[in-house]
């Protein structure tokens, strides 16, 4: 692959996703299936507008099938899963539809709270959505109207699975088939942070003095089409938290507004300033925890520390009716830790969101800051 991002002098190169192979390794199958002959290159286009060529081998024409597999690339971002082969085996059936299957090596999901159907296999819903689409692409071009059943395999996954997170996720038997973009951008840490430190240098270089920041794409979306704020002098700090608040205060920035999902920003109740789970997983403890201080039984306390997502966490505390008191609390300790990390040198606040819940708490300055970014045009429509 070919596409690189640019950092401090240096060009990283980007790669793809295990999802991106799945769907390649599928529309190869199935061109192949319903034309009856090999092809050397597959077309796909890439959720981040990337459009990718790529290769299928370990072709395998059946009787009534055609398998095979295309290489994963991580690009400058190598790990465990670089250079896997992630297969695809398409074949005809008399049900209209695409059927979508988890091979070997594909991980089957054992517990609720993720984004895949307990019992079927761990392919998330932009890969699946990639797969589906790509599919229907294929079988309108060639005049199509059966459907498919589509097997995605990776047979190295199994050992390497275990390498992961997925057996404590609950997801047994092999790998997730991930990707919300369908490319791999290198995640050198030296690099990620100049870049988050490029980015807040050009709100300096603006005079812009108030900073609203993301962890990623998902308080981005929640920000613009729930809270209609202005997205054009926003900052994405990845999981380097602690170190875009280092350096809001050496910058003299004024003010400083958090907006994250509660799987990234619970941690900072914590005094976690690396979000990365490879440094920290605490989400569940700190819930569990509030959650027991304000009245939650033994038991609840450690079924809410068990729970695979922070979404799972919510519901449970409003069952119990805690929600309120326990993510305020949470929120308290957030409030500490960033203050904490600045030495009260200048204004913070965080707001805490679910995909599944939506907002679900703020720090003391949060309506505050939160005025100073909307968008012109909402602000025009309020008035």
């Amino acid at each position: 692959m070919e596409e690189y991002q640019f950092s401090q002098g240096k060009n990283l190169r980007c790669g793809y996703t295990t999802g991106s192979c799945a769907t390649a390794a599928s529309k190869a199958a199935a061109t192949m299936l319903l034309q009856g002959e090999r092809i050397v290159s597959v077309r796909i286009d890439t959720p981040k507008g990337v459009v990718l060529d790529l290769e299928p081998v370990e072709v395998e024409f059946g009787t009534d099938y055609v398998s095979c597999a295309i290489q994963k690339d991580s690009g400058d971002d190598p790990d465990a899963t670089n250079g896997i082969l992630v297969y695809a085996r398409v074949e005809k059936t008399t049900t209209p539809g695409i059927a979508l299957f988890g091979g070997i090596g594909v991980g089957r999901v054992t517990k609720p709270g993720l984004a895949c159907a307990v019992g079927g296999p761990a392919i998330n819903p932009t890969p699946r959505r990639m797969i589906t689409q790509a599919l229907e692409e294929v079988t309108s071009s060639c005049g199509y109207t059966g459907g498919l059943k589509v097997t995605i395999s990776i047979p190295t996954g199994v050992e390497i699975a275990k390498k992961t997170f997925n057996p404590r996720l609950g997801i047994i038997g092999g790998l997730s088939v991930l990707g919300t973009s369908g490319i791999v951008e290198p995640m050198s840490e030296k690099a990620l942070i100049d870049t988050i430190y490029v980015e807040m240098n050009a709100q300096k270089a603006k005079n812009n003095k108030n900073l609203l920041v993301f962890f990623g794409n998902y308080g981005q979306d929640f920000a613009y089409d729930i809270l209609k704020l202005d997205l054009t002098d926003a900052v994405t700090c990845s999981n380097y938290i602690g170190e875009l608040l280092d350096y809001a205060v050496f910058c003299g920035f004024e003010s400083l507004l958090l907006i994250g999902h509660t799987g990234k920003v619970a941690k900072l109740a914590q005094g976690v300033m690396n979000t990365h789970s490879k440094y920290a997983d605490c989400r569940t403890e700190v819930f569990a925890l509030q959650a027991m201080f304000h009245g939650a039984s033994k038991e609840v306390g450690q079924e809410i520390y068990q729970s695979l997502t922070t979404d799972e966490v919510i519901k449970i505390l409003r069952r119990e009716q805690l929600e309120d008191v326990v993510v305020q609390k949470v929120l308290e300790k957030i409030d500490f830790y960033m203050q904490h990390r600045v030495h009260g040198k200048i204004k913070t606040a965080a707001m805490m969101f679910s995909n599944v819940y939506g907002l679900l708490g703020k720090t003391k300055y949060a309506d505050e800051l939160v005025q100073m970014h909307k968008r012109k045009d909402v602000m025009k429509n309020e008035r």
